[in-house]
């Protein structure tokens, strides 16, 4: 379909997920956040995820009118409840708490719970790099991993992210999930019928399978096998242990319309700079070091491609596949071969 602006594909995802059931806060937060996932061209965590959120609403796996709050709170400490609803809204309260609590002690850790499916780790800390902060961000979800040595899912993918400011010049963004590829790319896979690579999940025996609807009906393969399911283990106890979520294999799986509130957990960990070293040996620090990175041809700053992708996108806005439009125009009401509004 033609490009559009990037305010017409978020009035179109927020008027569908507002249909469906969420609050306004929450069809905004959400669609904001959908939309610059689709726009830094991380599409399996973007458009495509409306009509599964839509559905999580309508089938009362999210409370669409929860409303989230403060619960808990002590120093630099604090808990956000997101009451069952989608992730968005008590993510944003909970880093603007961060970012508050760690201008007056020095460091901040927010934890999130009775949440939801929290979509690109890394955009929840832009926020945090804009206010010049250094920023870590992670969740659990659904089991899809096991343990070393296991053979059943017990740990999500838990994506795990971080930001570092510059100076004058755009944060460094490192993003990753700790499954050896994201399992939002095994889904857009078995919804085009094609294959996965070697090496990316297992059948739900534990074999090895190119085949991406076995390996949603099994288990993805830890990023660097061991290394990966006790990076996952730390992420797990991290953001359920200390905020009292539940544990991933406790959560039914996001790619099915049937199950439980999931009720997971997240984690924001957010330091001022100027408490430790301070604010200009920090920078110079950053500087230094990615001056050695950038010696080496071919490098390039974590998070350089996504904000590219997100300037374009902002310039000359957003094709998404005729067969998503169309499903998005449905969900908003908008009838067939109209505009998003």
């Amino acid at each position: 379909m033609p490009a559009l602006p990037i305010s017409e594909l978020q009035a179109l995802a927020q008027r569908a997920l507002a249909r469906a059931g969420a609050n306004p806060a929450m069809a905004e937060s959400t669609a904001r956040a959908l939309v610059a996932a689709e726009a830094q061209g991380l599409v399996s965590h973007g458009l495509s995820r409306v009509p599964q959120y839509a559905g999580f609403l309508e089938n009362g796996r999210a409370d669409g009118q929860a409303v989230p709050a403060v619960a808990r709170a002590k120093g630099g400490a604090v808990l956000v409840d997101a009451r069952g609803g989608l992730a968005f809204a008590a993510c944003d309260l909970a880093v603007a708490e961060a970012i508050a609590r760690a201008r007056s002690h020095g460091v901040a850790f927010a934890g999130v719970t009775n949440s939801h499916h929290f979509g690109v780790a890394a955009y929840h800390l832009e926020a945090v790099g804009a206010q010049g902060l250094v920023g870590i961000a992670m969740g659990n979800s659904p089991a899809a991993m096991p343990m070393a040595g296991g053979r059943r899912a017990l740990f999500g993918t838990n994506p795990i992210a971080a930001v570092f400011p510059r100076r004058d010049a755009a944060p460094i963004s490192l993003d990753l999930s700790l499954s050896e590829v994201a399992r939002g790319k095994i889904m857009i896979a078995a919804q085009r019928g094609e294959p996965i690579p070697p090496g990316w999940a297992l059948d739900r025996h534990g074999q090895p399978t190119t085949d991406a609807q076995a390996a949603i009906d099994g288990m993805m393969v830890p990023a660097g096998g061991t290394k990966g399911a006790l990076l996952a283990l730390m992420v797990e106890l991290l953001v359920v242990a200390l905020t009292g979520a539940r544990f991933g294999f406790e959560a039914d799986s996001f790619l099915v319309a049937a199950g439980n509130r999931p009720n997971i957990g997240q984690a924001f960990i957010v330091v001022d700079p100027d408490a430790l070293a301070g604010s200009d040996a920090y920078l110079e620090r950053v500087e230094t070091l990615l001056a050695a990175m950038l010696a080496d041809d071919g490098v390039r700053i974590p998070g350089s491609r996504r904000n590219a992708l997100a300037a374009r996108a902002a310039a000359h806005g957003l094709s998404i596949p005729d067969a998503l439009a169309a499903q998005l125009r449905a969900l908003a009401g908008a009838p067939v071969g109209s505009g998003p509004a």
